[in-house]
């Protein structure tokens, strides 16, 4: 009796988009943080899109993990909803550290490896809201590949990714002579990889309800 008084399915897969739609927010905010790095008004302004697109997120959050508890009969197994869901915002919190580290450590100038991993981050979050949209019709066999493709290319980018930030460490160990901005930039540099890093264990998620789910 008490089962039917519950929500049988939940809004799951919306939420998902929200929660995407936000992390897509957030990372192109950042990468635009980056491209007017040197306008001090709109350094600020695009600090606080962020901040924003990062607290819409944590609702989202938060409204998924209480519904999962309301609602007797979930689209997909209860805890992939809650893996996924906290996975995500795992990537909108690292987006929103990246800014904040910046201004912490009162970055002076943005460099080229900054501005590449950014742009990497921002094509990982964009696929992975791409990932997300697909999840609602994984029973059709053709929506479940197309989700695993996007997931692989998820991967493509975080190798990207990985191999840019490898090249950049090198770089600013060879060639950065300041100790200070050495610590600053590695800090940066990690973070920026950590949200590609991220966004492959969306991927790794959404594989996993993609494979047992289709």
């Amino acid at each position: 009796m008490f089962g039917k008084l519950l929500p049988r399915e939940g809004n799951f897969f919306e939420m998902f988009n929200q929660h995407a739609d936000r992390i897509v927010e957030a990372a192109r905010a950042f990468e635009q943080l980056v491209a007017n790095y040197n306008d001090l008004h709109l350094r600020e302004q695009y600090n606080r899109d962020v901040d924003n697109a990062e607290r819409a997120a944590d609702r989202v959050t938060h409204d998924v993990n209480r519904l999962i508890h309301k609602t007797f009969i979930t689209p997909i197994d209860r805890e992939q909803i809650h893996k996924l869901i906290n996975t995500m915002d795992d990537v909108a919190d690292l987006i929103q550290d990246s800014a904040e580290t910046m201004a912490l450590y009162d970055v002076r100038h943005m460099t080229e490896e900054i501005t590449r991993l950014t742009t990497l981050s921002v094509k990982c979050c964009e696929r992975v809201k791409d990932a997300v949209k697909f999840l609602s019709k994984i029973t059709d066999p053709a929506t479940a590949e197309a989700t695993l493709k996007t997931c692989e290319e998820i991967d493509r980018l975080e190798s990207d990714a990985d191999r840019v930030m490898r090249s950049a460490m090198s770089k600013l160990f060879r060639e950065e002579p300041d100790v200070r901005e050495v610590i600053k930039l590695k800090a940066i540099y990690e973070l920026l990889e950590t949200i590609t890093d991220k966004c492959e264990d969306v991927a790794n998620v959404i594989e996993g309800i993609v494979l047992e789910n289709s």
